[in-house]
């Protein structure tokens, strides 16, 4: 790409202190719950901004530095009194006249826009050379968006009154961001529990969506017995950054990969151990793993701890500690859009309404990310695909991604920023057919 982003300028920001180390002692949990709050949320969220060469902090005037984008966070209010969503806006400083639709970022359940801090240089690099913009968005009551009551009035035994009305909470709070942003049409990548409100969001409003690029959704299959297991997302930990080479690139995906990857997932679920049958079932019975984990008070820091020091262990030691800092402020916020959870998936952790029945109703590009050692089950994406064939959309793909679990785009940027840049350049067909030869 011709657009080169320059060297970091973050030695001139106001001085931030660092994140406090994980805490592994009682003492340590105490004093990390006893800071969080807002304000320590807020500069959780910027260390890791900051690591983007083009980020300029709320405090600091616009730069006039040639780089093709420059990236700032925003509060963008929506009508309703308190209501907003928390917006990373990387725009390019050359706009073009024939720029393709920009791309939003949106993360999944119980996440926030940081969680893609290795993903938005690549991202950015697309947006300069393209002159088009990214933005990333914390869905309403997650993230550091407005943590708004989050109730549903439809009765229990009202399955789809529920499911719309919880799906609702999301996606008209996104048809709203968008109309205030002035996007006319949007390329949507999101991950799991976002990547289900997405493809929801384009089957209520199709003319906004350009292409739909899933990682690793929920949601998707319709079998309760499926291998789909959310209480890997507590357990597992994460691959090693350091082992991926430039070979180990997106895959497309086939029946004898995906099959591969479900023996993985039987396997683990037989061996599945008394306290991860717990968790499975407080997650299906709707408890919220942040509700558990603000009960245990002084405790909770050190339980965040246990978490993101296991499944974040891919990370340098800084950014996993960046990254805990970050999780552990989202997790203490107050309780809200988290217990959609028990409207929107059944017991086992299946969609009440799942999107492989509704998907083919698309006539969009949509691509399927998952990792080859995900905790999500693939065959759901693999039936998505027949059926939209069915349907006459063959512009849809699916991919695999090596030494990647469930969130591939940090265990695996490498392939995963490849991958994306492809598919917004629309390139993604010849991508399609050099990965189809590697599966």
């Amino acid at each position: 790409m011709s657009a080169s982003i320059p060297a970091s300028t973050s030695s001139a920001f106001l001085p931030l202190p660092p994140a406090k180390d994980i805490p592994v002692t009682f003492t340590a949990s105490l004093k990390s719950w006893w800071a969080a709050g807002d304000k320590q949320g807020t500069a959780s969220e910027e260390r890791l901004l900051r690591r983007l060469p083009f980020f300029q902090p709320e405090q600091m005037a616009s730069s006039t530095n040639d780089s093709p984008v420059i990236a700032h966070r925003e509060r963008v209010q929506l009508a309703a009194p308190k209501h907003f969503l928390n917006t990373l806006s990387i725009k390019s400083t050359n706009p073009s006249p024939t720029a393709p639709p920009p791309a939003v970022v949106l993360h999944g359940y119980g996440a926030g826009l940081g969680f893609f801090f290795r993903n938005f240089p690549a991202l950015a690099q697309w947006a300069g050379h393209r002159g088009t913009d990214v933005f990333a968005v914390d869905w309403l009551g997650m993230g550091r968006s407005a943590r708004v009551p989050f109730t549903v009035k439809a009765k229990r035994d009202d399955i789809s009154g529920r499911v719309n009305e919880a799906e609702s909470f999301f996606v008209d709070s996104l048809e709203e961001w968008r109309a205030k942003m002035g996007l006319e049409k949007m390329t949507l990548i999101a991950h799991s529990l976002g990547a289900y409100f997405s493809v929801v969001y384009a089957l209520r409003y199709p003319t906004r969506v350009h292409k739909l690029i899933l990682l690793s959704p929920a949601g998707v299959p319709h079998d309760p017995n499926n291998l789909t297991m959310p209480s890997r997302e507590l357990t597992d930990e994460g691959d090693s950054g350091s082992t991926i080479s430039a070979s180990h690139s997106a895959v497309a995906a086939s029946t004898g990969g995906v099959k591969q990857i479900r023996e993985e997932q039987k396997a683990i679920k037989e061996k599945e151990s008394r306290s991860r049958r717990l968790l499975t079932y407080l997650w299906e019975e709707g408890w919220s793993p942040f509700q558990v984990v603000r009960s245990t008070l002084f405790w909770g820091p050190l339980l965040v701890g246990k978490y993101s020091s296991r499944r974040f262990s891919g990370l340098t030691e800084d950014e996993t500690r960046d990254m805990h800092d970050y999780i552990l402020n989202i997790t203490l916020s107050k309780g809200s859009g988290e217990y959609c959870i028990s409207h929107i998936l059944a017991p086992y952790a299946h969609a009440r309404m799942p999107l492989v029945d509704r998907i083919a109703a698309l006539k969009l590009p949509i691509t399927f990310i998952y990792g080859e050692h995900d905790w999500m089950d693939p065959q759901g994406g693999l039936q998505s695909l027949e059926n939209l064939r069915k349907a006459g959309n063959h512009r849809s793909r699916m991919y695999n991604i090596p030494y990647a679990g469930h969130h591939v785009y940090l265990d695996n940027p490498a392939a995963v920023n490849e991958l994306l840049v492809a598919e917004l350049d629309d390139a993604g067909e010849q991508l399609y057919l050099f990965a189809a030869s590697r599966s």
